[in-house]
């Protein structure tokens, strides 16, 4: 079963919503976060991103970053942007980018069942960044981002929920980047009631973004339990803030690579490595693969096609035969010598949603000396990996829209 839990969401009022609204931390660098911040004090950047309020970083005290995000937090509530619902609520979340729409539940998941599996990840996590989300959490209070789920979708969740939006909206803005975000807050306990039964028929959750926000969920949990002299599942600290949409409402964008050198090949000699594993077709026009075991290739600023020769796949294997995993392992760690795609400086990710043209741009710039193009990872792809406890590559999945950060925070 899972087990969802009604909380009281310290959110935007209404005329706030737009402004208070933010990226997720993990898209932005900090450079990046200041442009988007501008002028705006209410933006959520100030608690997500609390460093870019910091003019010396990176060369400050760690622990004054996550004292900011404290400061900045409870200076909106203070100032009355933000205030906390009187009495447990779920909400409704959709979003649209394009003819693209997605109905989440915004609830508390249970931090149990993330521990005993119940809810399944497809990805290691980072010492480092998880540290980072696990002192935020722990200093301010509170999970200011949420974990984006997936569940098979079910009949009745989905008719309860197209009954929910029938009524007017509480939040309703279109963001800088043309995503329409639109929320309903469900206050009374016969709506309440009948999601709770309907997620109690629901076997599995699948993370698919926010494995940091979970696993730091869970460690702050496990500090809280040792200190709290009456430790309980109902305290808040036993849940995290997610979002949970369908399977089939969500949208997977490939997830692309560039890396920053050939590992001293000059270009001919890369090729005929390459060739071995990898079909090589001249002149890719369509530049973004349309077939699974496809890839595109942009190299000295022509376009080619890679078609993993099928001699080497590995029936029955869900890790090894995603295309993340072919290429890395066929190509980026043999040829390139990308050991450990998580911590190597010589490449870095794109998500689809910057197009071919980014692709061409950062090799045509001369910051990288080759891109690769993926089809995206499928969600059947995803909860299969996930269902036999295994995890994928680094950086196999890009979902968009991506949640906005500020409009729902869980206080702890």
């Amino acid at each position: 079963m899972a087990r969802i839990t009604p909380f009281r969401a310290l959110r935007p009022y209404r005329q706030y919503a737009q402004a208070v609204a933010a990226p997720p931390y993990d898209v932005v660098n900090v450079e990046e976060a200041r442009a988007l911040v501008g002028n705006n004090p209410l933006s959520f950047l100030h608690v997500e991103k609390s460093e870019l309020d910091l003019p010396g970083y990176p060369h400050v005290e760690e622990q004054a970053v996550f004292r900011t995000a404290k400061k900045n937090l409870r200076k909106l509530k203070d100032d009355k942007i933000l205030f906390q619902d009187p009495g447990p609520c779920f909400y409704i979340y959709s979003q649209q980018l394009g003819g693209h729409r997605q109905y989440g539940i915004v609830t508390g998941a249970s931090v149990r069942e993330y521990e005993t599996g119940l809810i399944k990840k497809h990805e290691n996590t980072r010492a480092d960044k998880e540290r980072e989300r696990i002192n935020h959490v722990d200093t301010v209070s509170a999970q200011t981002g949420p974990v984006f789920i997936t569940y098979r979708r079910s009949e009745i969740i989905d008719g309860i929920v197209t009954e929910i939006v029938q009524a007017p909206s509480e939040y309703a803005f279109v963001a800088s980047d043309g995503v329409a975000h639109e929320a309903w807050v469900v206050s009374d306990g016969d709506t309440i009631g009948k999601l709770t039964a309907a997620f109690a028929k629901i076997q599995t959750l699948y993370i698919a973004d926010g494995h940091h926000r979970a696993a730091a969920a869970a460690s702050v949990a496990r500090m809280r339990r040792e200190k709290d002299p009456t430790p309980s599942e109902d305290r808040d600290y036993e849940t995290f803030l997610a979002v949970l949409f369908p399977h089939d409402q969500l949208r997977i964008m490939d997830y692309n690579r560039v890396v920053k050198d050939l590992n001293g090949l000059e270009p001919r000699d890369f090729l005929t490595r390459i060739s071995q594993d990898f079909e090589i077709a001249e002149g890719f026009a369509d530049r973004s693969p349309k077939g699974l075991h496809e890839f595109g290739m942009y190299l000295d600023g022509k376009w080619r096609r890679l078609v993993f020769r099928k001699e080497r796949l590995a029936p029955g294997d869900p890790v090894r035969s995603l295309d993340v995993s072919i290429l890395q392992e066929y190509l980026l760690g043999p040829v390139l010598g990308i050991a450990d795609p998580r911590t190597d400086k010589r490449i870095d990710f794109i998500g689809g949603i910057r197009g071919m043209e980014e692709l061409e741009r950062l090799v045509d710039s001369g910051r990288f000396a080759v891109a690769f193009s993926l089809c995206p990872t499928t969600l059947a792809e995803l909860m299969d990996v996930a269902d036999a406890d295994l995890v994928m590559p680094p950086k196999s999945t890009w979902f968009e829209p991506k949640l906005r950060s500020g409009l729902f925070v869980h206080l702890i």
